[in-house]
């Protein structure tokens, strides 16, 4: 299915926010449902959640919103929202999480905190996705 860069930019948003809702939903149902000082652990999340969205995931998106928008084909694919580096990045962060919560290698109250604190950035971008799709114009790529 081919679609237009602007609704590109719409799909990145939805699958970031998609991802982002998975993360902090597991980690706050864990958080609020077992974890001692859950205002404790929350805090700390959104504390990782800023400071993984201020030093890394400010540059991904950025990166990701101008590769959509330079984009050759007028009609790109619907999957074309991450390059090859991001779908890979993307499987190995998944496997990851899934190793680590089945592995019972970390406690689960930091695992799970550290859910949240990476659902935040992921959200954060996800907004700013949108924002990106809202303010499309062919006329402003660079």
């Amino acid at each position: 299915m081919y679609i237009s860069k602007r609704s590109l930019l719409l799909v990145a948003a939805v699958v970031w926010a998609f991802a982002s809702g998975i993360l902090i939903t597991k980690g706050a149902t864990w958080v609020f449902g077992m974890a001692d000082q859950p205002l404790v652990r929350l805090g700390v999340s959104v504390l990782i959640g800023i400071v993984f969205y201020r030093f890394l995931f400010i540059r991904i998106s950025n990166k990701h919103i101008l590769r959509i928008r330079n984009l050759k084909a007028e009609r790109p694919s619907a999957l074309s929202f991450f390059d090859m580096k991001g779908y890979i990045m993307m499987s190995s962060m998944i496997m990851l999480g899934v190793v680590l919560r089945n592995l019972d290698f970390i406690n689960k109250d930091h695992l799970y905190t550290f859910y949240i604190g990476m659902g935040i950035p992921l959200l954060i971008s996800s907004i700013r996705f949108c924002q990106a799709w809202l303010s499309y114009s062919p006329a402003n790529i660079r």
